[in-house]
């Protein structure tokens, strides 16, 4: 089957007070940084001091005089249809209002990608933990009572609680370039495999929380942990049945995100929003850990299965993939994050014949969601897994396979998009290699391992494994083309520069880069500029803060915004920006200057057939992981972590290097303990007494390279880096196991039980041999 040339599809773009585009620089070569906490860039965060010193409010320390508490009602069971809803007649209901879904205001839908999930069930049950009805009391130990006296009279459905057994499909997506047979059929080695991974818990430090306040005027106000007002913003409008005048969201600081509050605040706003208007007070809506980890959204569980035919010599030559994504019950943001997964799914290599086929199916379990890496971490686990065992197969080094592969400047991806800058897949490669010191440490341990076996066996084994990736930064196609996201940069009429935009401040440095980009380009100190609260009321929409978009995307908007406010200013009072800004606002007044993104230039893409520019820009990435297995027990010691990162500009080194380490730890979790179990659809582990995170005794030393090579398009060159380690550290702790144990495992995490069972499996496989 041969594929038709990529269809080009003509834009229309919206006229704005510049182009978003200055000159680009020079290409610059991929350059690594020596020393990011030495670098000249590495600036303290704006919000250090306060969050040291533990005088940072977060949503659950504001105190509301008057403010009643909210509850939830949850469903109990994992389909069913609801019948009625009763409350205890022996229970006094005299202080205590309860909501249904027949008390919505407007749309009982939760605003999304698509309009299938309810803001309180109605008629039909789809998980255990959906919302049925809320409650309000005076305090919060009544309104837990409330809660508990209200009975669910239901009637049980068949429930579908197994992705590979639903027949309810909500999205899909098929991409193929060249001629997959012809591929196959030039193969000399085809190698066949099925990867699977399961929940993980984001396990963000905050609890989800918001705090409602009812206006006089009918409209309402509310305060929370959140990662994208304007997705709180258009949720409530709906569902409320409100304008956008009287609704309004503000961003309170949020103690840790990674997806986990990107879509699933939209819900918990209506709620506590729903309880303040019907009793006419301020309502507190704050989960405790328990109630958090068993109805929030989680990473999707997958399926991938992997068909890929290499020739004798190593060449790649065609890659038949296949993924299922579990959604749950509703379909959230279901179909991007399976969107960037499939687009991933063949992972940083160039192969000229290639279909990737995919699947978000629904079952009766919680609704996943977003969580750092969006997809591309389920798909590049099992294309790691794939390159790693083809190497073995033809005896050729893992890192000597990947370079081969590796993408590179000119090359082609399966959707046709030809890679014309800011590829760094073979950079970032050589320097985990050389960080790693891979080749000399993987020769050193497999001769220390035939020592230990002539000597009568030890009961641990050390191993080095390493992987590859790649991430698209911002939205795919025209997603960001779509958004028309808009930022500004203001010098108020007493002399302050101010940041405005929507984006926002979770842990991870927003504040600090935005005022460093904006400080940069007028030539002032970062202190002297302010980035102003997410309020929706004050900010414009600039878009979600998801995706590596808000440096790249956002940050080029405000630097552009930038550069016209210093033209605008040093135009009317001659001498550098910097030296006559305070006068020249306090003289001719305030001046605003507003950035809306029309698209890259030379970027095509046609949403119907997949076809065309992905993303405009790549991040790259490679890791090499050392770990130490007990053979007795099967536990995992994962020892180093070196983890090289392309993300283009570096805008402050050391907080980049910060998210390169929080990312690997987090993907060595994912790789070792972090399992949610189920069982007929409910969470088995929902309490962090049972939920295994790694701690500061169980991190390992994790080395951050930062590679660096600009995207000429991205007015301060930067892409994105907040996704990349999750990306490849965890294949790289897999590869790792199997170089200490020689037995691979095929689905994450790989937890002592498996790696004992493959054990296991392996010995009786090499005694029926002997046999």
């Amino acid at each position: 089957m041969t594929t038709q040339a990529p269809v080009r599809t003509p834009r229309s773009k919206p006229a704005t007070s510049a182009p978003l585009v200055a000159t680009p620089p020079e290409s610059s070569p991929a350059r690594r940084i020596p020393d990011p906490a030495a670098d000249r860039r590495s600036v303290p965060r704006v919000d250090a001091v306060p969050k040291l010193l533990g005088v940072t409010r977060y949503t659950d320390d504001f105190l509301v005089p008057g403010a009643w508490h909210g509850s939830t009602v949850r469903a109990t069971e994992p389909h069913a249809r609801l019948l009625g809803i009763e409350r205890d007649p022996d229970f006094d209901w005299s202080r205590v209002v309860v909501l249904t879904a027949a008390d919505v205001p407007g749309e009982n839908v939760i605003h999304l990608m698509k309009d299938d999930q309810p803001v309180l069930a109605g008629d039909e049950i789809c998980y255990i933990g959906e919302p049925v009805a809320l409650v309000a009391a005076p305090t919060l130990a009544l309104a837990h009572a409330a809660r508990d006296h209200i009975r669910l009279r239901t009637e049980p459905l068949p429930a579908v609680t197994e992705m590979l057994a639903a027949d309810h499909v909500f999205v899909g997506y098929d991409i193929a370039r060249g001629d997959l047979e012809a591929g196959f059929a030039e193969a000399d080695l085809v190698v066949e495999g099925t990867y699977r991974v399961g929940h993980q818990e984001q396990l963000y430090i905050e609890t989800q929380g918001m705090i409602a306040v009812p206006r006089s005027d009918g409209g309402v106000t509310v305060h929370g942990s959140l990662q994208c007002p304007y997705y709180v913003h258009a949720a409530m409008k709906r569902a409320l049945g409100l304008d956008a005048e009287h609704c309004v969201v503000v961003q309170e600081d949020t103690g840790g995100a990674f997806g986990g509050k990107e879509e699933f605040p939209s819900g918990l706003a209506i709620h506590a929003a729903m309880l303040a208007l019907a009793v006419g007070r301020p309502v507190r809506l704050i989960y405790d850990r328990h109630e958090d980890i068993s109805v929030t959204t989680k990473r999707h569980p997958a399926v991938v299965t992997h068909r890929t035919g290499v020739t004798r010599d190593g060449r790649l030559v065609a890659q038949d993939i296949d993924v299922t994504f579990d959604a749950g019950a509703y379909e959230t943001l279901s179909s991007v994050v399976l969107s960037r997964g499939t687009l991933h799914a063949g992972g940083p290599y160039a192969c000229p014949n290639v279909r990737i086929r995919s699947r978000a199916v629904q079952t009766h379990t919680p609704p996943t969601g977003a969580f750092r890496g969006f997809g591309a971490p389920q798909t590049e686990f099992a294309a790691e897994m794939q390159v790693n065992r083809i190497a073995e197969a033809l005896a050729i080094s893992p890192a000597e396979l990947r370079a081969r592969w590796a993408y590179q400047v000119g090359d082609q991806t399966p959707t046709q998009q030809v890679l014309h800058e800011s590829v760094s897949a073979r950079e970032t490669l050589a320097a985990a290699l050389e960080a790693g010191d891979f080749e000399a440490r993987r020769s050193a341990f497999a001769a220390a391992r035939t020592v230990d076996r002539l000597a009568g066996g030890a009961r641990s084994a050390p191993g080095i494994g390493v992987a590859m990736g790649w991430h698209g930064a911002g939205f795919t196609g025209g997603g960001e083309t779509y958004l028309a996201s808009i930022a500004a940069v203001e010098l108020t009429a007493d002399g302050r520069v101010c940041v405005i935009s929507d984006q926002t401040e979770m842990g991870q440095g927003m504040r600090t880069v935005f005022a460093q980009i904006v400080a940069d380009r007028l030539g002032i100190s970062f202190e002297d500029v302010d980035v102003l609260r997410q309020d929706t009321s004050v900010v414009p929409n600039s878009g979600p803060t998801v995706a590596s978009r808000s440096t790249m995307v956002v940050g080029g908007l405000l630097a552009l915004a930038a550069d016209r406010l210093r033209a605008a200013v040093e135009e009317r009072s001659p001498g550098s920006f910097a030296a006559t800004y305070v006068d020249d606002a306090r003289t001719h007044g305030a001046l605003r200057f507003d950035e809306q993104f029309t698209g890259y230039p030379n970027i095509t893409w046609d949403d119907a057939t997949y076809v065309g520019d992905a993303y405009p820009a790549f991040g790259w990435a490679a890791a090499t992981v050392e770990v130490e297995v007990d053979l007795d027990t099967g536990e995992v010691a994962v020892r180093h972590v070196v983890s090289a990162d392309d993300c283009g500009t570096v805008i402050n080194p050391l907080m980049a290097a910060g998210q390169v380490e929080g990312g690997s730890l987090q993907a060595v979790g994912y790789a070792t303990i972090e399992e949610m179990k189920l069982k007929d659809g409910r969470y088995l582990n929902d309490r962090l007494s049972k939920y295994l995170i790694p701690t500061s005794l169980d991190a390992p030393k994790i080395t951050a390279v930062l590679v660096e090579n600009p995207f000429s398009s991205a007015p301060h060159g930067a892409k994105g880096i907040g996704e990349l380690p999750m990306d490849v550290v965890a294949p790289a702790v897999v590869a790792a196991i199997h170089d200490a144990t020689g037995v691979w495992i095929h689905e994450l995490p790989a937890t002592p039980e498996r790696i004992l069972a493959a054990l296991d499996a392996a010995d009786r496989a090499a005694q029926e041999v002997r046999s």
